[in-house]
């Protein structure tokens, strides 16, 4: 099999040697081209990977929607007209909206200027942040709760219990280093709670979050500072397989035509579109990949043309020798067959150097973001990817074989050997 013929190999090492200097150029024409591939590709990936650990613990297709003021006159209110968000918003949204998956109403004393809850607990005291939930919350953004706890349950808000989760900082702060909070109390604004769990803080763990935090039922909030129905702002996730910008719309225009608002005010509905955000990325990194493809295959197909002319070259410098060869009674078959498998061979030589020191770009890069606040991390290729490219660079290399081999196929005997 000429694959395994060592005279085949002999012959081949032969004719790069006698080019060695355009052989090198060229082959770095190929290898430029897998490089940049797998570079760009990688760090479309890493950008990947980072905003979904960045943001592992909040459902991809979710939002969060407040309200603000009117900045348009509309049904005899005038401009600057304050609107408050009720708990029958929730259900209204439910029913309007069958594209709504979750849907959580939280509230809180101490965020957006407003003064935090007052903790004792014996001689310790302190000020943090109380949030007023729901069970479904942990849905929407994932709820990390130390060994031993829980977060708030169906139990805590229809018994309107008074119990409460903690965060680290409070834990810290209210309890000595080895006591154990849970089952313990602690007064929030002069009102006894049992702590049932000690939260692990996620810097995105559901939109407005600190290390501090204390979270009790909803129904037991409403009670504690006389909110009422009042909703501070809504926690949404949508199904997967829905656009997420128009369930956006549709939750702002049922709000507006709710709270009797302007279609037009673009103001008195804040909203912040985390799905959105990550369908931006996604876009984002999808067109860097694709930019690595096209980029990378044309680099590739210049530099295999280039082979193509470098084994052009040698064939036409070894005429006597193919002749030869041909009147020793070497078939036309195999004559194309070594030409073919030298071209395959450069091809696939720089394919491989090029994805080595991609691979050695992106590991220095993942190695020098480690220790940076940014979202990145482990930028790699897919295993398919990079296969893929090999499988083109040898069809590449055969088809441009084709084109020197066929010169080599018709060069005659007696015309070689007349050649000096």
């Amino acid at each position: 099999m000429l694959l395994f013929n060592r005279d085949t190999w002999q012959e081949i090492f032969g004719s790069i040697q006698k080019n060695r200097a355009r052989t090198i150029i060229t082959v770095i024409g190929v290898l430029w081209g897998i490089f940049i591939y797998i570079a760009l590709s990688g760090a479309a990936k890493g950008l990947d990977n980072g905003f979904e650990e960045e943001f592992k613990d909040v459902a991809m297709n979710s939002m969060f929607v407040w309200a603000q003021q009117t900045s348009v006159p509309y049904a005899g209110f005038k401009t600057g007209r304050a609107i408050q968000l009720k708990l029958e918003n929730v259900d209204l949204l439910k029913s309007r909206i069958p594209e709504i998956q979750f849907i959580a109403p939280r509230i809180v004393k101490g965020v957006f200027g407003g003064d935090p809850g007052s903790i004792v607990r014996g001689d310790k005291s302190g000020t943090y942040n109380v949030y007023g939930d729901y069970p479904v919350l942990a849905k929407i953004a994932n709820q990390k709760i130390y060994e031993g706890g829980r977060f708030i349950n169906q139990g805590d808000i229809e018994e309107a219990r008074k119990v409460c989760v903690i965060g680290e900082r409070t834990q810290k702060e209210l309890f000595e280093k080895a006591e154990n909070p849970i089952g313990e109390f602690i007064r929030i604004d002069k009102v006894f709670f049992k702590v049932v769990g000690v939260k692990k803080y996620e810097e995105n763990g559901g939109g407005f979050g600190d290390d501090g935090d204390i979270f009790i039922p909803f129904a037991t909030f409403k009670k504690l500072y006389n909110t009422g129905d009042d909703v501070g702002w809504l926690a949404i996730a949508a199904y997967d397989n829905v656009n997420v910008v128009k369930v956006e719309d549709k939750v702002k225009k049922v709000l507006k035509k709710t709270h009797q608002i302007a279609p037009e005010d673009e103001r008195a509905i804040g909203s912040f579109n985390l799905g959105e955000m990550f369908g931006k990325i996604t876009g984002f990194s999808d067109g860097l990949t694709f930019l690595s493809l096209v980029v990378g295959i044309a680099t590739i197909i210049a530099g295999v043309i280039g082979i193509g002319n470098i084994l052009l070259i040698s064939v036409k410098e070894r005429t006597k020798e193919l002749g030869v060869r041909r009147a020793l009674g070497a078939t036309p078959s195999e004559v194309r067959g070594q030409i073919i498998l030298e071209s395959v061979f450069l091809t696939m030589i720089s394919g491989v150097f090029g994805i080595v020191l991609g691979a050695f770009v992106l590991r220095g890069v993942d190695a020098a973001t480690q220790d940076m606040d940014i979202p990145y991390a482990n930028p790699t290729v897919p295993v398919a990817y990079i296969l893929g490219a090999l499988l083109i660079m040898v069809v590449l290399g055969t088809l441009i074989g084709l084109i020197p081999a066929q010169r080599a196929m018709s060069i005659k005997p007696i015309d070689a050997l007349r050649e000096e």
